[in-house]
């Protein structure tokens, strides 16, 4: 039984610092997030008891000397009554404790993970990881997970998975409704060569019922390329960012310096589709855009506290610039549109964009394992909540029919860029 009360008491550990850390504002998968490295216990010790933001002591929260006593009495019942007692997993037991007790904060974007789903984490922001090479967004309302890239050579467009599918089932496994970083690090991502099952739901382009695919995929090392150029005409350059990672940054200037050397004098920026990532992508892409000395974002969480990035790395790209978006076009995404946009440092064109303005702190805790938390609005430089509104195009410009309907759009086909050309083709290029 002593065994027992450690292993309950050690459960109780994470909720404590669960319900009551309170870190500086960082951010959220899947959208605009970044990770919060530092020691939690001397900030739950800081914040218990204190004022909240209207002066009132904050609320005492869960009776956690109840929970553990219902806990143990749970325990108990388990260990006299489960007929199964060798199918119990206690590190995933204690998991589901730690995603129930996130469960009822009625935050979407909330998530836990263990220390071996936080490395996973780690490896896929920094770039390169081993899967199967496809950008999955989704939906937090339905929890419906929706392949939007395929990596060109990637084993995923080898498999024949098309942007569109819906993954409906991982090797038997239904994945509606579970945490998106999870999905992909628990059951798409594994070890080079091994095959995973990946059920997808393909609409049928005529409008009839659709079909269910079980596509096997082989995982293999991915490199991922988050950005890509092209020269479209002899001044005009194209520059794609599919996500936003710890490497997009450089890897976009490299690109935009590759693209200056080749003749480019006005510049296409297509964020459509792209659902966001992590803050430093945006802030240092903003960066070597813009002037120095500006206002690229502002994070202020519950408490009023404010948390400003300004643009200061001694580059601006003074030419021509129209950038691409649409309803996929999320928070990081919108961060760094909401920024060109409020300095007229380019033209919005398409449609409007998701509208996530909140961010969200990946926290770790002292056992290496980290919670996922809504943390705090985010404000573009004039001081706009795009929360729920999103972002208007300067130039609104649907997507054909025709285009809609392809799941690589060809050129000739793609009404938005052809929009985007136009519009610089009339631009006068600034002097360089």
């Amino acid at each position: 039984m002593e065994t027992k009360n450690r292993f309950w008491r050690g459960v109780m550990v994470g909720v404590l610092v669960t319900a009551f850390a309170c870190l500086v504002t960082v951010g959220a998968s899947a959208g605009i997030y970044m990770f919060a490295w530092r020691a939690i216990d001397d900030q739950v010790e800081a914040q218990a008891g204190q004022p909240g933001p209207s002066g009132e002591t904050e609320k005492e929260g869960l009776d956690l000397d109840a929970v553990s006593a219902k806990l143990s009495e749970l325990q108990a019942i388990v260990d006299s009554q489960y007929l199964f007692e060798d199918q119990i997993d206690e590190a995933q037991e204690e998991a589901g404790i730690y995603w129930g007790f996130l469960s009822g904060l009625n935050d979407a974007y909330a998530a836990y993970y263990t220390p071996e789903e936080l490395a996973s984490l780690l490896d896929e922001t920094n770039g390169s990881y081993c899967g199967i090479g496809a950008l999955v967004s989704q939906n937090v309302q339905t929890g419906v997970c929706t392949i939007i890239r395929v990596f060109e050579g990637s084993p995923a467009e080898a498999a024949g998975i098309l942007p569109g599918d819906v993954i409906w089932e991982v090797d038997g496994e239904a994945v509606t409704g579970v945490d998106l970083s999870l999905v992909v690090n628990n059951y798409v991502k594994g070890e080079e060569g091994t095959a995973v099952t990946v059920t997808v739901f393909r609409e049928d382009a005529a409008g009839g019922d659709g079909e269910y695919l079980d596509l096997e995929v082989t995982r293999a090392p991915i490199d991922v390329q988050t950005v890509s150029g092209k020269m479209l005409t002899d001044e005009i350059g194209y520059i794609s960012i599919m996500e936003f990672d710890v490497i997009t940054a450089s890897q976009f200037q490299e690109e935009a310096d590759e693209l200056t050397e080749a003749g480019m004098k006005k510049l296409i920026l297509d964020l459509r589709d792209n659902p966001g990532g992590e803050i430093t992508g945006t802030i240092g892409t903003a960066d070597y855009i813009l002037e120095d000395g500006g206002t690229i974002l502002t994070i202020e969480n519950r408490n009023g506290t404010q948390e400003v990035y300004t643009a200061e790395d001694g580059h601006q790209m003074d030419l021509p610039i129209v950038v691409l978006v649409n309803g996929n076009s999320a928070s990081a995404a919108e961060v760094l549109t909401g920024a060109l946009k409020d300095y007229g440092a380019a033209t919005i064109v398409g449609t409007q964009t998701f509208g996530k303005g909140i961010v969200q702190t990946i926290i770790p805790l002292s056992d290496g394992s980290a919670v996922k938390l809504t943390t705090a609005h985010y404000y573009t430089p004039d001081g706009h909540d795009i929360h729920e509104k999103g972002i208007e195009p300067d130039v609104v410009e649907e997507l054909s029919e025709e285009a809609a309907k392809e799941a690589v759009i060809p050129e000739e086909l793609d009404n938005q860029l052809q929009k985007a050309v136009e519009i610089l083709e009339q631009a006068a290029p600034r002097a360089q």
